[in-house]
């Protein structure tokens, strides 16, 4: 199994900021010292392209992004300062969710260590997304011809509005996003399925009725690519997440979805999304679970 990964996907953000940026460089390192990867499976993206970038976001903003040129009131929106380094990892992060999805359809499974930014709309970033990574990696490949048909597993706590919006008119792109109904967005546009759960909901429940959303979508739709966005922002300890999941009911969830698509035969792309446990140390454990169950179930894709 091969992996996205630069250095660059870290951006400088102020002393205190909540949004765990540490975390994918954490995360790179937990996954090489515990030999779950070699470095030979980490592939160092560059940066995509604004013609690619646009393929999903008008150029103003596309370009507004790059050249610093966004308003106050759209950084306050994207929750970000804007920076160099910001720009440059946003580019950079895209461009690893495109190459995760080739990699995929070339050995079955693969994964960006970053990813899942499925706020950002078209004309504006928000909720710590600036650019739509997935949105554009699934215009990219449509376009070259890669796949017709993609399925959007969205297991963030957080509703995917932006992938949603973007794909409203699409019925080659399932959109299906389970996550915490009283939760942001407060506005949601409408995924190809929405499941909104209460607050407080635990493991038994959770799995459940993602079990039969899956069983439900797979009778009647086959994708050529799945992305999974694995956000870990269901744990009963998230700062924001307002579910009650517990370590071993994410493991579980993991391995549920990951079973369900390889056994399927279906290519595979795994993406981080959101996550605010209390420390980085175990935000890193609880992404880093998605990438062991991965290795465990499909052993034959990591050789």
């Amino acid at each position: 199994m091969r992996v996205s990964y630069s250095p660059g996907y870290v951006a400088p953000l102020p002393e205190g900021h909540i949004f765990p940026m540490k975390k994918f460089s954490g995360l790179h390192d937990y996954l090489l010292n515990r030999q779950i990867f070699n470095a030979n499976q980490i592939i160092e993206p560059s940066m995509a392209d604004f013609s690619n970038l646009c393929s999903v976001h008008t150029k103003r903003y596309s370009e507004g992004v790059w050249n610093g040129d966004l308003s106050k009131k759209e950084i306050r929106r994207m929750g970000l300062p804007w920076s160099k380094g910001l720009a440059i990892r946003s580019r950079l992060a895209v461009q690893g969710t495109i190459n995760a999805g080739i990699m995929a359809l070339q050995d079955g499974i693969s994964g960006n260590i970053a990813g899942g930014t499925h706020h950002a709309m078209p004309d504006y970033g928000e909720g710590f997304c600036v650019y739509n990574d997935v949105a554009v990696a699934i215009k990219v490949l449509k376009h070259a011809k890669w796949v017709k048909k993609v399925l959007v597993i969205d297991c963030d706590v957080h509703q995917g509005n932006g992938t949603a919006k973007i794909f409203e008119d699409d019925a080659d792109v399932f959109t299906f996003s389970i996550h915490g109904e009283k939760n942001y967005p407060f506005v949601k546009p409408p995924s190809t399925l929405d499941i909104g759960l209460p607050d407080g909901t635990g493991d038994g429940d959770y799995l459940k009725i993602l079990d039969d959303a899956l069983d439900k979508i797979f009778s009647s739709f086959t994708p050529d690519l799945v992305f999974y966005l694995a956000g870990i922002d269901p744990l009963k300890t998230d700062h924001f997440g307002r579910l009650s999941l517990s370590k071993m009911g994410l493991e579980e969830r993991e391995r549920m979805v990951i079973e369900r698509v390889t056994q399927k035969e279906i290519p595979l792309v795994l993406l981080l999304s959101g996550g605010y446990a209390p420390s980085i140390r175990e935000t890193v454990e609880a992404h880093a679970i998605m990438y062991k169950a991965a290795k465990e179930i499909s052993l034959p894709y990591f050789q």
